[in-house]
């Protein structure tokens, strides 16, 4: 037997300015040993209940499996609040989706503390995370309403430019014909007065000239007709332009610009719970404000060395596991929430941090009849007549976490097509139906070295994740005639159905091969 020994400490809450406790309870289990016997003590994991929101539920555990302690953390500068492990569910492109059936069977962590820090260590660490969120904060709001002002002010002149367009344009329009109306009674005027001056010499003429100038002044007046002057509108049918200017646009804006904007003293989502997967981390985040209804999550993250956030996930889900981490590399992770029937998105959470420290599952490179993935995780069944297993480069399964396989595509089933994981690679074989291995054939039917199951799963069909979770049972020898003297529990999870076994195996096996095979080309699996 082993110590349970209990530690409970107190520390603020990120954004919160709310003080949550968090119970962490270390387990000890026992482990597989190599072939001498004996027994070790199993790495430790670390069981997080934390308080969040209003209601102060504590997390559930996932169907009671626990798994070692390491990697994925959270900084302690970013991460006051408490931080567990789970199980993921699916994505596409950067992340892929892990069967929440499948359990926190990878190591666990939570909020760091630095050894020995007491209230007055978190006291100062919760002032300063409040300063310099109230100095951002300061900052993005004046920012805004800079660029806000700027904008408004833009508005305001193109709409200025508009309308005096509009004056410029009736303007023109309508004073064009009472223009040249005017420019026809100017003429006829001018062509009057100059008449009126050659009838006057005409007079003062003599007598054959008088007679032929009277002759040419009755003749060019008899073709201009003097009476006869264009229509002129009518006083009230001349345009007259005014501006027509609402006031009430100015309650308007003040309405809503006094209701633009709101201070959040913390977001209404944060994340809960990090979880490392062999080149992968589970991210888990949940509501602390009850009274928001979240319809869509949006997920970033960026390694530590990068300025830029990418967007990883947007969708209903709560969880997801983000792919194609590197190990050893510390990223950051924020969720945002948006409202139901709101098109905004709320305030980040707080960051937080996490690293895997465990190796990408990877398949054997150069293995004719499938072609894989530049990281080596995804493996596509080609056209090539050859056949066989297609293993992992190497046995980087270990008993007590859960591994998963996603059929991204599928070709034509054949029953001696095979999932699953051996004590070792065995060339020549067309299957992992065989001695020293579990597996799951492609019409869902199990096999425990090499004998079919009477209890199957559903068949596999494009979308399908395949998880295995293996755990020792028994060490040393056994008093049966199985023949084997190394017990694992082993359990297969697939489309919502589960089945458990007992897999008898000659010796103790510290870590495992993976491995598939499949008869027809199309198949492609992504093993994380």
């Amino acid at each position: 037997s082993f110590p349970d020994p209990t530690r409970v400490w107190r520390k603020h809450h990120s954004q919160g300015l709310r003080v949550h406790a968090v119970i962490a309870r270390w387990d000890w289990r026992r482990a597989a040993l190599g072939p001498g016997g004996g027994s070790r003590r199993a790495p430790a994991r670390l069981s997080i209940k934390a308080a969040v929101g209003r209601g102060g539920a504590a997390l559930p555990p996932a169907r009671g499996r626990a798994g070692p302690l390491a990697g994925a953390r959270f900084s302690g500068e970013t991460a006051p609040a408490a931080a567990g492990r789970a199980a993921g569910r699916g994505g596409d492109g950067a992340g892929a989706g892990a069967a929440a059936a499948g359990g926190p069977r990878e190591r666990g962590g939570g909020a760091e503390l630095p050894a020995g820090a007491g209230p007055e260590a978190a006291g100062a660490a919760g002032g300063a995370e409040i300063k310099e969120s109230a100095s951002q904060t300061r900052d993005v709001l004046k920012q805004h309403f800079n660029d806000l002002k700027g904008t408004l002010g833009k508005l305001l002149d193109e709409r200025l430019v508009t309308l005096l367009q509009e004056v410029d344009t009736i303007e023109q329009e309508t004073i064009k014909p009472l223009d040249d109306c005017q420019k026809l009674i100017e003429h006829g005027v001018h062509t009057a007065e100059d008449l009126v001056q050659e009838g006057e010499i005409a007079i003062l003429g003599g007598v054959g000239e008088q007679n032929e100038k009277l002759w040419n002044f009755t003749k060019k007046a008899s073709h201009i007709q003097l009476d006869s002057l264009p229509e002129v509108p009518l006083l009230v049918d001349v345009p007259c332009l005014s501006a027509q200017l609402d006031d009430s646009i100015l309650n308007i804006v003040k309405d809503h610009i006094f209701k633009h904007g709101t201070v959040a003293s913390r977001p209404p989502v944060q994340i809960e719970e990090l979880i490392e997967k062999p080149g992968g981390i589970i991210v888990r985040w949940c509501k602390v404000d009850d009274d928001f209804i979240a319809q869509d999550y949006r997920l970033q993250f960026r390694k530590c060395t990068s300025n830029h956030f990418e967007d990883v996930y947007v969708g209903s889900e709560t969880e997801f596991i983000v792919l194609h981490i590197d190990p050893n590399v510390d990223y950051q992770f924020r969720v945002c929430a948006r409202g139901d029937g709101r098109q905004e998105w709320s305030p980040w959470s707080v960051p937080q941090m996490g690293h895997s420290t465990l190796v990408p599952h990877e398949w054997t490179a150069g293995f004719e009849g499938y072609s894989l993935s530049s990281r080596r995780n995804i493996a596509l069944r080609n056209d090539s007549e050859s056949s066989g297993v297609l293993y992992s480069s190497a046995p980087t399964y270990f008993c007590g976490q859960t591994l998963t396989f996603r059929v991204e595509t599928v070709g034509q089933p054949d029953r001696r097509d095979s999932i699953g994981v051996c004590a070792e690679k065995q060339n020549g074989y067309d299957s992992l139906q065989r001695d020293q291995a579990v597996c799951i054939s492609t019409n869902g039917a199990v096999f425990v070295n090499g004998k079919e199951m009477t209890n199957q799963l559903p068949a596999v069909t494009s979308g399908s994740t395949v998880t295995f979770d293996i755990e020792a049972v028994t060490l040393g020898s056994t008093n049966n005639n199985e023949g084997g003297n190394f017990k694992l529990r082993v359990t297969i999870s697939s489309n919502n159905r589960e089945v458990v076994f007992d897999w008898l195996l000659d010796q103790s096996c510290g870590s495992l091969y993976f491995g598939c095979s499949f008869f027809y080309p199309g198949w492609k699996v992504l093993v994380f």
